[in-house]
Parts: structure tokens; C-alpha cells; sequence
């Protein structure tokens, strides 16, 4: 059992378990009308479904929400890597399932929000299952290789290829802790957010997801996960016909502007706000702003219960 204990108030959600396989138990939110339209929500790293804390309240009112926590991630189960694989593949295979479990695809209605690494997952599934996605919502995030005009920071290099950066991510927590501080660029955050952020990683155990992101980023073929975002990324053009909504914090020192350049591209039809204040975690900088597009987005009444 996995206990990350997070503010009641700010996260009151109740918890929800579909088992893989045995000692691999994927937790999730499961909010609102079970008949209702749906939104799948997938975070990113080192992000959990607290993430969506505020997105969750305000559209489960009309919306059933689903937001799961990755393996490794949030209130799922933690296996060493001889009992799961930590890569992109087996990423979208345990979406995919998630949503077979669920029966989402029967819903005719699904919403898919995606930030960060959730853009890859998300995107990879949504490839499988074209006729299943009614529209997106994405929030700076990729589902394509890294821009030719883009380096790779000097952070994430570090972390993915040395040592030294396995001691800092999984021994001190200077990644899910760096990005409390570095990720969020309007204003501070609150002590209580910071620390619900952080709350399942807190252990060189439980911070092995964390790292094994990093080390999954596909930058050169050969990679695992390469070829997958290579086919994806080439093929997004068929959403195009959809509603799609792009909200993306300017001051994101990875997602950046050559990133949002290229979503841009493979989807001119897109809606996109820019907030040049706000950092990669753009809902915690701009929550209120985001909530507001979101709900007109999809329809939802002001007015509505949150």
C-alpha cells in the first residue's frame, strides 16, 4: 500500500485501484457523473493527479473525470524495474488498458488533457484509438521528438546521463524539488502545494520513476520510445479536425516557444493562449485563467457547482 498523505482540502478525491498485474496497481481519480462526457487527464514529471486538483473540481460537476497516477508516480505502486519496465511503451499499454477497464471508449465524448511526459503517453494511446479523442487540451507538453532548434537543458542532460545525476534526483530530490521552484515563475508556491507535489516522492525507492523519465527522454534513433514518437509526431495531423485547445507558459525553460512552435505546425487549427508570465507548470501559475478557458472549452455553464 502506498500512503502519501496531501491536504484533504486542497485534494479530497477518493481513491481508486485497477491492478496490472500483481504488485503493479495504477491509482486514479474518478470524479463526476458516470454517464457524463469524459476527461482523461495525464500528468507529467514529476507531477501526479494533484496536478489536475483544481481542473478536477471544477468539471466533475458536469464531466466524469479520470486522472491516473503513472506507475511509480503519485498513489500507484512503486516496483523496483525488474517488475516494471519504466518506458514509454509499456506507458501507453497501461493507458490503453485503463481505459479498456473503464469502458471510456463507450462514453462517444472524450476530452484528452495532457501536460508534459502525459503529451507522449497520451498522445501515443490517442494514436491507437484516433476515433476515441472528440478533442484535446494540452498544456506544455510534446508528443514529437526535441525541435532541431532546441537544446536539450543542462539539467535534464545531467540528470539522464551521469552519476552524479542519479544521486541528485533520487538521493536529494532535486528534481520534484527544483521543479516547486523553477516550474512555477508568476509567484511562489504555496508551502502546502509545494509539499503535495513532493509528497510521493520521498525516498530513494519512491523517487525511481522520477529518474527513469529522464533516462526515457528519446533523443536519437535507437532510443527506446524514438520510433514511437516519430510516428506519432508525424501523424498528428489527423487531429486537426477537432477541437483543440493549447494553453503554454512562456517562461518554460524545456516546453519552450520551439516546442510550441512545432504543435503550432502539425495543428494550425488550434486555439492557443499564451501566458508569458508563467512557467512548465503553467496550471499552478495560471490556475485560474486555465480553469476559466477549459470550462468554456468544453461547454461548461458558469455558474456551475465547484
Amino acid at each position: 500500500m502506498v500512503s502519501v498523505r496531501v491536504s484533504t482540502r486542497l485534494y479530497p478525491f477518493a481513491e481508486h485501484w485497477f491492478e496490472l498485474e500483481p504488485g503493479v496497481r495504477m491509482h486514479y481519480v474518478d470524479e463526476g457523473p458516470r454517464e457524463g462526457p469524459v476527461v482523461l487527464m495525464l500528468h507529467g514529471n514529476p507531477t501526479w493527479s494533484f496536478y489536475w486538483r483544481r481542473l478536477i473540481k471544477a468539471l466533475s460537476p458536469t464531466h466524469r473525470v479520470i486522472a491516473p497516477d503513472h506507475i511509480g508516480c503519485g498513489k500507484s505502486d512503486k516496483p523496483d524495474d525488474a517488475r516494471y519496465p519504466y518506458r514509454l511503451a509499456r506507458r501507453i499499454d497501461d493507458i490503453e488498458r485503463l481505459v479498456d477497464h473503464l469502458e471510456l471508449g463507450s462514453a462517444g465524448d472524450l476530452t484528452l488533457m495532457v501536460h508534459d511526459w502525459g503529451g507522449m503517453i497520451g498522445m501515443g494511446w490517442a494514436h491507437r484509438h484516433p476515433a476515441l479523442v472528440s478533442r484535446l487540451v494540452l498544456l506544455n507538453t510534446a508528443a514529437f521528438g526535441l525541435p532541431s532548434t532546441k537544446r536539450m537543458p543542462a539539467s535534464l542532460w545531467l540528470a539522464r546521463n551521469t552519476g552524479l545525476g542519479t544521486v541528485l534526483v533520487r538521493g536529494f530530490n532535486a528534481f520534484s524539488r527544483g521543479a516547486t521552484r523553477f516550474c512555477v515563475t508568476r509567484r511562489p508556491l504555496p508551502a502546502e502545494v509545494s509539499e503535495g507535489l513532493c509528497a510521493p516522492y520521498d525516498s530513494w525507492d519512491n523517487r525511481r520513476a522520477v529518474l527513469r523519465f529522464v533516462q526515457d527522454i528519446p533523443l536519437q534513433p535507437g532510443d527506446p520510445g524514438f520510433e514511437i514518437i516519430t510516428e506519432v509526431g508525424e501523424a498528428l495531423g489527423q487531429f486537426d479536425d477537432r477541437p483543440v485547445l493549447i494553453c503554454w507558459g512562456e517562461r518554460d525553460f524545456v516546453f519552450d516557444d520551439h516546442f510550441l512552435r512545432e504543435w503550432e505546425r502539425k495543428l494550425p487549427g488550434a486555439q492557443v493562449h499564451r501566458f508569458a508570465d508563467s512557467g512548465h507548470y503553467v496550471l499552478e501559475d495560471a490556475g485560474e485563467e486555465i480553469e476559466g478557458l477549459v470550462t468554456a472549452f468544453l461547454g461548461v455553464q458558469a455558474g456551475a457547482p465547484t
